[in-house]
């Protein structure tokens, strides 16, 4: 098989994969709290991970790992998997899932405009204009199918939802900074945020709570195929792909996808201003990569 067919292939299985996590995500919500389903998916990756290390006999890069290194991990990893994750689950206990997962989708945006103070880059035009279109489409997706009436949705979760995308941008730009391997970086991150949610759920008492196994299974499902190998296999789809900006692209497919899981899973009614937001909010993010490129 060539390249550009394996590229695909990759790409295809994690597109479906990530199509199929707002339903996990409500799912697991539905029987566990927060720092439960994240604290189960949390350790499930870090398991996942630790096993594709081995796997591939990239162990013996976890013992060269430097102090700064581990020190930067520490860091990530309370960005994601921890802060991260928790903002962007409560958002999805408070917002029907096909809500709040387009609003997640803005980061692309935001990530540019931190570029500003934390990489020294100048903003063009184009951006602020990318910017426009995507919170107009972050507008039209939380008026819940009355565009002209809007005030349906919940208000601190469109803030989570969208906010969230605020540290994942974060947590893109520190990463993409640190050189290590990838599988490495997410191992130790991973490992560091699953001791920060071991210690929040034992200081908080959550493991006397209740876990329902429809809600453990789903979360289970989110540590693998949201968290763990899902993302080596879009690496791994861009690496094979000869140019990565088409096999990027595939990547807008995958919200419109979930809304099929989402409506015949969850049985949520998808509104049309969920189509027309994420439109809005995809010609955003198209028009900021295309300035990108230029």
């Amino acid at each position: 098989m060539d390249r550009t067919k394996s590229s695909y292939i990759y790409a295809g299985l994690a597109i479906f994969f990530w199509s199929t996590i707002p339903t996990a995500f409500k799912i697991s919500l539905r029987e566990l709290n927060l720092l439960q389903v994240l604290t189960i998916a949390s350790c499930t990756s870090t398991l996942v991970l630790l096993i594709i290390l081995l796997a591939g006999k990239k162990s013996g890069l976890v013992r060269k790992t430097t102090g700064r290194e581990i020190l930067n991990s520490a860091i990530l990893g309370f960005i994601n998997p921890f802060l991260y994750y928790l903002i962007l689950l409560k958002a999805y206990q408070l917002l029907p899932a096909q809500i709040a997962q387009p609003l997640n989708m803005i980061w692309p945006i935001i990530l540019v405009f931190l570029s500003v103070p934390i990489l020294k880059q100048k903003i063009k035009r184009e951006s602020y204009i990318a910017l426009f279109i995507s919170f107009a489409g972050v507008y039209v997706i939380s008026s819940q199918g009355t565009p002209f009436n809007p005030g349906h949705a919940d208000l601190t979760g469109v803030i989570l939802a969208t906010g969230s995308s605020i540290f994942w941008a974060l947590y893109f730009i520190l990463n993409v900074r640190d050189n290590r391997d990838e599988t490495v970086k997410l191992f130790l991150n991973f490992l560091f945020g699953s001791a920060y949610l071991v210690i929040a759920m034992t200081i908080t008492g959550e493991w006397q709570t209740g876990i329902g196994p429809n809600g453990a299974i789903a979360s289970v499902y989110i540590g693998i195929f949201e968290m763990g190998i899902t993302f080596l296999f879009w690496l791994k789809a861009l690496k094979l792909a000869h140019t990565t900006d088409k096999v990027s692209n595939l990547v807008y497919i995958a919200p419109f996808i979930s809304l099929i899981f989402v409506h015949f899973i969850l049985h949520e009614s998808v509104y049309y201003t969920t189509f027309a937001g994420l439109l809005l909010i995809i010609s955003g993010i198209l028009i900021q990569n295309r300035s990108s490129a230029k």
